[in-house]
C-alpha cells in the first residue's frame, strides 16, 4: 500500500521551472542574435540652411479677374505663354502645370488656357481651388 501513496504523489511533474529556463535561455538567444548582427556603415547626408538653387518643376498660370494671364509671377500673352511652355515641355516631357483663375474671371479666359494646355499636349494639369470646408 506504502508503494502506491509514494506513485499517487508524483503523478504531476512540476513544469513551472523548465518553464522559466526556456524563457530566460530565449532572452539570451535574441540578445546574442541581435548583438552579433552588424549592419550597413554609412555616412548619411547632412541637411543644409541654404535655399535649394534649382527651380521647382510645376508651372503656375494665373489668370486674373481683369483676364491678365501670369506664367509663374510674369504677365504673359497667350503667344508668349505658347512659346514659352513649349520650351518648358521640350526640356521635360512630363511638365506639371496648375491653373489658378480668379473666382470672378471670365469662364472662357481659363477655357483658352486649357485648350491651350491641351494643345501643347500637357497632360499634367491640375486646377486650384479654395478649400469651402471650415
Amino acid at each position: 500500500m506504502r508503494y502506491q501513496e509514494e506513485l499517487d504523489s508524483y503523478d504531476e511533474i512540476n513544469v513551472t521551472s523548465m518553464l522559466d529556463l526556456a524563457y530566460v535561455l530565449l532572452i539570451v538567444f535574441i540578445i546574442m542574435t541581435t548583438a552579433a548582427v552588424q549592419g550597413i556603415q554609412i555616412n548619411l547626408p547632412k541637411a543644409s540652411n541654404q535655399p535649394s538653387l534649382a527651380k521647382p518643376k510645376t508651372k503656375a498660370i494665373t489668370v486674373t479677374a481683369e483676364g491678365t494671364i501670369f506664367l509663374d509671377t510674369f504677365p504673359v500673352t497667350m503667344e508668349q505663354l505658347e512659346s514659352t511652355l513649349l520650351q518648358y515641355k521640350a526640356a521635360d516631357p512630363s511638365l506639371p502645370v496648375v491653373v489658378k483663375g480668379d473666382a470672378t474671371v471670365m469662364y472662357q479666359s481659363v477655357i483658352e488656357v486649357l485648350a491651350l494646355l491641351g494643345k501643347l499636349e500637357i497632360t499634367q494639369v491640375g486646377l486650384v481651388t479654395q478649400n469651402l470646408v471650415k
